[in-house]
């Protein structure tokens, strides 16, 4: 137990912090996340034998490369955002979305277009309330897509262009990372730039540790997952992993508006959350409880059915089938500009993975009939 608490004691050091603030305030958006993984790969480079990026950007690090025995650690690098549409001739500009954006926050959301002559400020404007109210038996207009713009300054279509603002051009929000009270930290992107921050820390403590590995482990940072799991399906083709631990983020159904009777119960302080799915090897699930009640790590629990909605599925049913597991960190106000995790859970989550890894062998017995 005493490993286990050196472990846990040596999560969030000031350094570690450091990154983890500058990599959540750093913009991501999907097909976009160059800048991201390179702040990744840079700190994740000492504690790693080598790493690759592969041709769309995922980004890897290896312990024990040419192993043939190998197993993924892996969470996703994009964040949702905006493009670029049309450019009216009064230079207000209207969007696509990029992944789950939703739209229902934008209004009155400070943006960055990121142009070619880099970002651009920006709101997301509306109308003030009193030009917005009609005859009594009128609705109040809704956010949609098609009835939000942007307002950078410019006054015509020329003006925008002189920007380095053009079609296609990606918007993110500004909004980045603070600390609020008991322990929660808020911003916008830990989904899931919060699991590439707790898989990189688990290689720090593996190294720092000085553990040693009977087999290759993979440290998988994957783009495109806000589009349908994309980074993830081409990774695990090209690595082809005999096992894959997936981290990410899991709503806290513990706010007003939550059904839980649908979505079931978890919540911020708590706790990883672990899943039973198809896509979930179950007896690669048993190990990771095994280990959560050996080293008195909290977990909660939750079910999915089809889908996980992960990159876990990318991993389960890559090559031959590959036994995945999905550990996730509860998260309140998912895709808003505010989302909220607190700072035992991603030590807990880190710890978990960490000890998992420690468990597993070459010959960890995975047959569903053996």
């Amino acid at each position: 137990m005493a490993k286990s608490i050196k472990a846990k004691k040596a999560i969030l050091t000031n350094s570690s912090f450091t990154f983890f603030k500058n990599y959540i305030n750093n913009a991501s958006p999907v097909g976009f996340e160059s800048s991201g993984q390179k702040l990744w790969l840079d700190y994740l480079k000492p504690y790693v034998d080598s790493h690759f990026v592969d041709p769309y950007g995922t980004a890897v690090g290896v312990v024990n490369p040419g192993n043939p025995f190998k197993v993924v650690i892996e969470a996703h690098a994009d964040e949702i955002s905006w493009f670029v549409n049309y450019i009216n001739a009064e230079g207000l500009i209207y969007l696509k979305r990029n992944g789950g954006v939703d739209p229902q926050i934008a209004p009155a959301q400070r943006v960055f277009i990121h142009g070619k002559k880099g970002p651009v400020k920006a709101v997301f404007g509306w109308p003030a309330i009193h030009t917005r109210l009609g005859a009594a038996d009128q609705k109040e207009p809704q956010p949609k897509t098609d009835n939000l713009w942007l307002d950078c300054g410019a006054r015509n279509r020329k003006e925008v262009e002189q920007l380095g603002i053009h079609i296609g051009a990606v918007v993110t929000y500004q909004d980045g990372f603070d600390e609020i009270a008991h322990d929660y930290y808020i911003g916008r992107a830990f989904d899931n730039r919060v699991g590439g921050y707790m898989i990189a820390e688990v290689a720090r403590l593996l190294k720092e540790n000085k553990k040693k590995l009977s087999y290759g482990l993979y440290v998988v940072n994957a783009v495109q997952e806000e589009i349908g799991l994309r980074g993830a399906e081409m990774i695990a083709r090209r690595i082809k992993p005999n096992i894959a631990i997936v981290t990410d983020v899991t709503h806290d159904t513990s706010t007003p508006m939550i059904n839980k009777m649908i979505e079931g119960e978890v919540q911020c302080g708590k706790g990883p959350s672990l899943a039973y799915a198809p896509a979930v090897h179950n007896k690669l699930l048993a190990l990771v409880e095994k280990v959560a009640t050996d080293k008195k790590i909290p977990v909660q629990w939750r079910t999915l059915t089809r889908s996980t909605g992960t990159d876990t599925d990318s991993f389960a049913y890559a090559n031959d089938g590959c036994p995945s597991v999905l550990i996730s960190i509860p998260l309140r106000y998912m895709h808003t500009t505010v989302e909220m995790i607190h700072r035992s859970d991603i030590e807990s989550t880190i710890q978990l993975m960490y000890e998992t890894l420690l468990t597993l062998t070459p010959k960890t017995n995975l047959n569903y009939l053996a």
